[in-house]
């Protein structure tokens, strides 16, 4: 053990001054956000076959839940959204997908219209786990590109839709380890 060794943080310490910002959120770590302190309940991150990774924190306040996710490509890109009822999307949605591998290429959800963006194949892992579960995804986004919307296929006949926008880091504060 050299001389610095002994100045070297740990990997698992907690340090309050570099490990309190929206990109290290940990579980059960909480934050304020639009009035409201939310805790952070799981943590995910997504691999997609083109090279591209982002993460995800779920958000609990109450009964509300919101899944906050940082994506990294030129820039970083940070969304706020919230699951939706796949059938809010059309009644037909579901089938749509099955019969014709993708979603149609506009959507209309709470009377705004939402076009595809990007799609493809990736794998999730929950927490630290290094086992992912396969996934598609399609993204959409209005014609303003302040909205996003999301439909996820997890298997033959499984699918999960979210719809939100895009937010700052900013926005959120007092970013506090839970106890």
């Amino acid at each position: 053990m050299g001389f610095f060794d002994k100045f070297k943080k740990p990997e698992d310490e907690f340090d309050p001054l570099a490990d309190l910002e929206l990109s290290k959120l940990k579980i059960g770590f909480f934050l304020d956000y639009d009035l409201k302190t939310w805790e952070v309940k799981s943590y995910r991150r997504y691999q997609f076959d083109d090279g591209y990774e982002s993460e995800e924190w779920e958000l609990e306040s109450g009964r509300e839940k919101l899944f906050l996710e940082r994506e990294e490509d030129d820039e970083v890109v940070w969304t706020l959204n919230k699951k939706i009822p796949l059938g809010a999307l059309g009644s037909g949605i579901k089938q749509h997908i099955i019969d014709h591998d993708d979603p149609p290429e506009q959507l209309t959800y709470k009377e705004t219209i939402y076009y595809l963006d990007e799609s493809g194949p990736g794998l999730m892992f929950e927490g630290k786990s290094n086992t992912g579960k396969e996934f598609i995804v399609w993204d959409f986004i209005d014609e303003d590109d302040e909205k996003t919307l999301s439909i996820e296929q997890w298997g033959e006949t499984e699918f999960d839709a979210s719809a939100g926008f895009y937010v700052e880091e900013y926005q959120f504060t007092n970013i506090l380890p839970g106890v």
